[in-house]
């Protein structure tokens, strides 16, 4: 990939629009649902998603202004962007190849294109979208969409920076979102619903040792 990749709006062959997307080994090599990983394992417990801690790993939250609700998690890892954001879905059917084809077009509405390829997680869609700098100028971004379907979650990432335009950077950021659980909960909740997300849970505090 490079930032002068020519991109076009043909669309490849689509399965179902409703069957599920994910790699074969999703569930030995991720991303993961909670019932498939060690619950004694170290995670930052984010609510929706819990993330291992890496080296070089940086991790900001999306907040909603209005509500104050935290909508996506955002991990900064060599030299990438990742973006997160978890989706309740119906147990048997997969929401990845609608979602897709609604991200295309409404990047190709605000005068971006798009391109549907064939990534490690399945179909994809390689974007570059319009951005205005700080000064006015007006440029483009390149950005990976990426998603899996999950066991009753659907999980979505934007990768953006070195690991959308680089193969060895993708790797990596690849290799991270792979490392990702979900932890949907067992409640009810309508599919394409937000899975809530929280800021992470501070150690407590350790009481001084006496002398």
């Amino acid at each position: 990939m490079s930032d002068s990749t020519a991109l076009d709006t043909q669309d490849a062959d689509i399965p179902a629009v409703d069957a599920k997307s994910a790699p074969e080994d999703r569930a030995t090599s991720g991303p993961f649902d909670e019932a498939e990983v060690d619950s004694s394992s170290s995670y930052i417990d984010l609510g929706g998603v819990r993330i291992p801690a890496r080296e070089g790993l940086q991790l900001r939250l999306e907040v909603e202004e209005g509500t104050k609700r935290v909508v996506a998690v955002a991990l900064d890892y060599a030299g990438s962007t990742l973006q997160l954001q978890p989706f309740a879905a119906p147990r048997s059917t997969g929401l990845w190849h609608e979602i897709r084809r609604q991200i295309a077009e409404q990047i190709e509405k605000q005068g971006g294109r798009t391109k549907p390829i064939d990534g490690p997680f399945g179909p994809e869609v390689l974007a570059q979208i319009p951005t205005v700098l700080q000064g006015g100028e007006g440029s483009t971004r390149i950005a990976r969409f990426v998603g899996v379907d999950g066991p009753r979650w659907f999980l979505r990432g934007v990768i953006a920076g070195r690991g959308a335009v680089d193969r060895a950077a993708a790797a990596q950021v690849e290799d991270l979102f792979r490392s990702v659980v979900v932890s949907r909960g067992g409640g009810p909740m309508p599919p394409r619903d937000l899975i809530p997300l929280r800021m992470p849970a501070m150690p407590a505090p350790q009481p001084a040792s006496a002398e």
